[in-house]
């Protein structure tokens, strides 16, 4: 215990601020709110230099694709779907079919095979396959975060879990330590987006009745 608090005593200031941004960015995006993609935003890019440097080549890229999508999610959850009545509400959260998510894994994976095979054979990436797929993955994740898709949560919690072990194995304890948080907070985050998926199918429901 003594070593572990010694560790982040010493922590490396970039790494820390990293840390508490991308901590940030997930506690604000479960919560809904619109400044979760500042927070992105900034972590992603200290991210990206730090995983460069430790040789996670594909969480390197993967992070310079957050600082993209950071602003394209700013501006996706300003938008007011064009049949919403409600002004103050933005984009709404919504529930993608098993299906779909069943056919876009089975494509991802194909992707991340193919991927994983150049990481291992034409670059010094460590762990070069496990690194890809969560990467893949991740990026599709990310995505689904932008558009408030609410099986998004159980992608990261997936993602994450994977993701620690890999940090552990780099030496990046903080970052393992994050992605521990990173889990509950998907959990409560999934939780969260459900509760008020299905308030607002309930509260949409008469209305589409009454239109009938």
């Amino acid at each position: 215990m003594s070593e572990i608090l010694n560790y982040f005593t010493n922590l490396p200031l970039l790494e820390l601020t990293a840390m508490l941004l991308a901590l940030a960015y997930v506690i604000l995006a479960a919560k809904g709110s619109l400044w979760c993609w500042p927070a992105a935003f900034i972590s992603t890019a200290l991210y990206t230099y730090i995983f460069y440097d430790v040789l996670l080549l594909m969480d390197s890229a993967l992070n310079g694709y957050y600082l993209v999508m950071a602003v394209y999610g700013y501006w996706c959850w300003q938008q007011k779907p064009s049949n919403n009545n409600d002004s103050d509400t933005a984009l709404a959260i919504v529930s993608w079919q098993l299906s779909w998510h069943i056919k876009a894994c089975l494509i991802l994976a194909v992707i991340a095979s193919a991927l994983g095979y150049f990481m291992a054979n034409y670059t010094p990436a460590a762990f070069p396959y496990l690194d890809t797929f969560t990467t893949v993955y991740a990026v599709f994740a990310t995505y689904l975060v932008t558009q408030k898709v609410l099986e998004n949560w159980l992608y990261w919690i997936v993602i994450d879990l994977v993701s620690i072990y890999l940090y552990i194995e780099k030496s990046l304890l903080p970052t393992a330590v994050l992605f521990v948080i990173y889990v509950v907070i998907a959990g409560y985050g999934y939780l969260a987006w459900r509760k008020q998926y299905q308030h607002k199918k309930i509260t949409l429901e008469p209305a589409i009745l009454g239109e009938n």
